[in-house]
């Protein structure tokens, strides 16, 4: 190997972005929001492998999709020669999980999920080739209840993380024998438009109508309008469906919009559909969708099993929680331990544990290759950690078995620094953080006493 190649820098794949710790704080606030609503109500996390087979998603999204057709990353096992898909999606592989694992055989389950999608597409402003999402899927249950549900958890996750400039779009695609119809009616009315087609519309003539009818395209924009509606070949009970799911929501108080040319991208969902969207983010203004999909477990080879969910864009939604001019902290601890020699060195590490015990969060002073020694380089070190507190040892401390205990963000500087017994530090910062800082500081108390520190 050549000397220019072994000194390339090596950058990483465009449209898969690193998450800085500068980041950090804001992706554990949303991960922790909505791990505390989903559990409210009454939903489990499920893990999913990132590979499935690739039939998997060619079967149950159809394979005239855009994902399949054009964004799917998938390859040949060179063991095997299986063909495998990093994960576009994860309905798909939730269901198959849950057929695979027989785990409605007890009744319906809630589930939930997160983690990394893949698609290969243009990378831009909240859409990316590596992206995070979060879903739920409640498997097994048949009424309009559980599709209102779903959409009253978004609701309270959007109230819970501040945002108020998303809406809800709602809609019903019906059932297959109905969707039959009305699709015969919409290939019939464009095929007496087929002038104004473009080219994406025209490939999906007769594979895909239905979603023509998403196009954004401007030029086609008054003619879609003007086509046949779904919503007016819906029979009796997918209107009546259709109905119990607005009648819940008004009397919620959740509102939202009709749209009839809502129609969701894969192929799997039947009645209810359902969008947030967003004007904040420009022509990327969706940062949540679901709806139904009954058919997708017999699709799988289960037995007909009804089922609902959503899923949402981790990257998109916050872009909008930075949108909202809320600040938030970067990573703070409680306590950053200062030493000079190695006896303090010592015992700063054995305090350092005492303080993860009592559950404080401790960063212990490590020599490092751009940052100096000395108790005034350590000082600067401190204070950019965000710790509450200083904790310090030198040859004087170690003497007389004490710490200088020194708050870092006091608003008198003159009386912010006591002299603590060794013994007794752990309980002095313990008393400090708890009674004189819980609002500036964030914590709270577990059932053993501990106190933890809200990120």
């Amino acid at each position: 190997m050549s000397e220019n190649k072994k000194s390339e820098k090596i950058v990483g794949v465009k449209g898969m972005n690193d998450i800085l710790p500068a980041d950090a704080p804001l992706w554990e606030l949303f991960e922790n929001t909505v791990q505390t609503v989903l559990k409210s109500y009454g939903f489990q996390q499920i893990r999913t492998p990132i590979v499935e087979p690739t039939a998997l998603f060619a079967r149950g999204l159809g394979e005239v999709t855009d994902i399949v057709e054009k964004e799917m990353y998938s390859f040949t096992d060179s063991m095997n020669g299986d063909q495998l898909t990093l994960r576009p999606e994860s309905t798909a592989g939730v269901v198959r999980a849950a057929l695979e694992h027989n785990l409605t055989y007890d009744g319906p389950k809630r589930l939930w999920y997160q983690g990394p999608m893949f698609r290969h597409e243009r990378p831009q402003r909240g859409r990316y080739r590596q992206f995070h999402q979060v879903g739920a899927e409640a498997v097994g249950f048949t009424g309009p209840d559980i599709d209102a549900e779903l959409i009253m958890l978004c609701q309270r996750l959007w109230d819970d993380l501040g945002l108020d400039n998303i809406r809800l779009e709602l809609n019903s695609i019906g059932d297959a024998e109905e969707r039959h119809r009305h699709r015969a009616d919409l290939v019939s009315y464009f095929e007496q438009h087929r002038d104004l087609l473009d080219a994406d519309a025209q490939r999906r003539l007769y594979s895909n109508p239905l979603r023509i009818l998403d196009t954004k395209n401007p030029t086609m924009q008054e003619m879609v309008n003007a086509a046949p509606k779904l919503l007016d070949y819906l029979g009796p009970e997918s209107r009546a469906h259709f109905e119990g799911v607005q009648n819940i929501l008004r009397h919620s108080n959740i509102p939202f919009t009709i749209n009839p040319r809502l129609v969701r991208g894969m192929d799997y969902y039947n009645r209810t559909v359902f969008e947030w969207v967003t004007d904040q983010l420009g022509s990327q203004g969706t940062v949540c969708g679901g709806g139904r999909y009954d058919p997708l477990v017999e699709m799988f080879g289960g037995k007909p099993t009804p089922a609902c969910g959503f899923a949402m864009g981790v990257e998109r939604l916050l872009e909008l929680m930075k949108a909202s001019g809320e600040q938030y902290a970067p990573n703070q601890c409680d306590a950053y331990l200062v030493h000079q020699g190695e006896a303090a060195q010592l015992q700063a590490f054995v305090l350092a544990e005492r303080l993860r015990d009592a559950g404080l969060d401790v960063v212990l002073h490590c020599a490092s290759a751009n940052t100096g020694g000395s108790f005034k380089a350590q000082m600067k070190r401190a204070d950019a950690s965000g710790a509450a507190f200083a904790v310090i040892f030198g040859e004087d401390e170690v003497a007389n078995g004490t710490a200088t205990v020194k708050t870092l963000r006091s608003d008198d500087p003159a009386n912010n620094q006591q002299t603590v017994g060794f013994d007794a530090v752990v309980d002095y910062l313990v008393d400090q953080i708890v009674s004189g800082g819980e609002q500036d500081h964030g914590h709270d108390h577990d059932h053993a006493g501990h106190v933890h520190y809200k990120h």
